[in-house]
């Protein structure tokens, strides 16, 4: 299977340490993931599919970066700026080109829900009113596999991504007061139509 997420792993990763160190890490967590995939066990074909194309990647990363010789300090700084800085940027950019369909908010509050409503990435409970919808997570596949991987450390990352995602809109606001990641018993979306 393709993992489109490598080429930009790559690309960091040569970018940050030049072409023959980050070569070399890339191939190493290359490897590390494909075993990090074949130790994955009782998981449905949609959490699979999620956790080899978004989630694996990223903890292969962390997991290579840590046994290289880096401090933590290193570490943390170098994923955070992967995360926020390139994951969590591509995925505004994106929320800002959909901002553009007319009627953004309706369809993206109706696809949002739908999608967490039906899917077993996460166990939740949603509510929405005209200009709001909420969803309370009480189990995560990014929690759950920086746990099930020991590396609990990544995972606020993985919080802190939604923040640059939704963050700066114009049509959409978004807050949360806790998340799993950071040792909350949930993560508390509250999305809300912005009034121009």
């Amino acid at each position: 299977m393709k993992i489109k997420q490598q080429r930009q792993i790559n690309a960091f990763l040569v970018n940050l340490f030049g072409n023959s160190r980050g070569d070399m890490l890339f191939r190493q967590q290359e490897e590390l993931l494909d075993t990090l995939i074949r130790n994955t066990e009782n998981k449905t074909k949609d959490q699979m599919k999620t956790l080899t194309q978004t989630i694996l990647p990223r903890i292969a990363l962390y997991k290579v970066l840590n046994q290289s010789g880096l401090s933590q300090e290193d570490v943390y700084r170098h994923m955070r700026n992967y995360m926020l800085d390139i994951v969590g940027t591509e995925k505004h950019l994106s929320m800002v080109k959909m901002e553009r369909v007319p009627g953004f908010y309706f369809l993206y509050s109706n696809i949002f829900l739908r999608v967490v409503r039906r899917t077993n990435l996460w166990d939740s409970e949603q509510a929405h009113g005209k200009d709001y919808f909420d969803v309370t997570m009480k189990k995560c596949l990014w929690h759950t596999a920086c746990l099930e991987n020991g590396c609990e450390k990544l995972c606020p990352l993985f919080c802190d991504v939604d923040n640059v995602t939704y963050g700066g809109l114009k049509k959409l606001d978004f807050s949360r007061t806790k998340t799993l990641g950071y040792g909350g018993d949930c993560c508390d979306f509250h999305f809300f139509r912005k009034r121009s």
